[in-house]
């Protein structure tokens, strides 16, 4: 009975809440960051997640290492559950950072064009000089605390396990000589799997571990992905390891 009546709050009242939110958001960035790039669209950013979770009642619970620095960059690298994880790390990473995202997804109306507006990095894999341009671009915005987060899975599960990583976030590190920050999501595949839109109330642990520094020769960016796979499946339940 409970969710039933759950199912009628979230399509009748969060889902249609949630739009209108999200096209004021996107405006808002959109105009917004043609004054302050830096920091309105982070803003907004954090308040749009923060909203996500809180409508729908979904709760996040945050366990954040002390050594992760809010005026350091970092490469923070996290597993993806679902969706609920890009809620989850806008609304309470409580770190200044830019998306590593899919150059197509700017063609979402609204969303991905305020995601551009607000200077999420967008990766172009599709030639050499792309590549290029991804690089170069993360280079100018990599600087003076601003972090970037990557899914390396590159999606959401299916299974609610870790799938493979790619290896591009490690690289960047290893370009930048960047500390990387391995992000534990555990309870968004519980929450909302890829498999519905319907939204399950529950508790989503945020677990933020400590920063791997690079060495005297950098990061190796084969055993910087396996570190920190092992990092972040310490913190899942044992049912969720491949």
């Amino acid at each position: 009975m409970k969710l039933f009546i759950y199912r009628i709050y979230q399509w009748l009242v969060a889902t249609p809440l949630m739009v209108v939110i999200t096209i004021i958001v996107a405006l808002s960035v959109m105009i917004g960051s043609i004054f302050s790039r830096k920091k309105w669209g982070h803003f907004m950013g954090v308040a749009w997640g923060w909203l996500w979770c809180n409508i729908f009642l979904v709760r996040v619970k945050v366990i954040r290492s002390p050594h992760v620095k809010t005026n350091t960059s970092y490469v923070f690298v996290a597993n993806h559950q679902g969706a609920y994880d890009i809620f989850s790390i806008y609304g309470f990473l409580g770190h200044e950072f830019k998306w590593m995202m899919r150059k197509g997804l700017t063609n979402i109306p609204f969303m991905g064009w305020a995601c551009r507006a607000a200077g999420h990095i967008m990766v172009d894999t599709k030639s050499p000089a792309g590549i290029k341009a991804t690089i170069n671009d993360a280079e100018k915005k990599l600087k003076g605390g601003i972090s970037i987060v990557v899914f390396p899975e590159g999606r959401r599960t299916e299974t609610g396990k870790m799938g493979p990583f790619k290896m591009g976030a490690f690289k960047l590190a290893v370009e930048f000589g960047l500390p990387l920050v391995p992000v534990t999501i555990d309870g968004s595949f519980k929450v909302m799997p890829r498999s519905t839109f319907n939204v399950t109330p529950g508790t989503i642990t945020m677990t933020v571990h400590d920063p791997i520094e690079p060495g005297e020769n950098g990061h190796d960016a084969a055993m910087a992905s396996t570190k920190c796979r092992q990092i972040i499946q310490s913190s899942l339940p044992v049912q969720d390891h491949e």
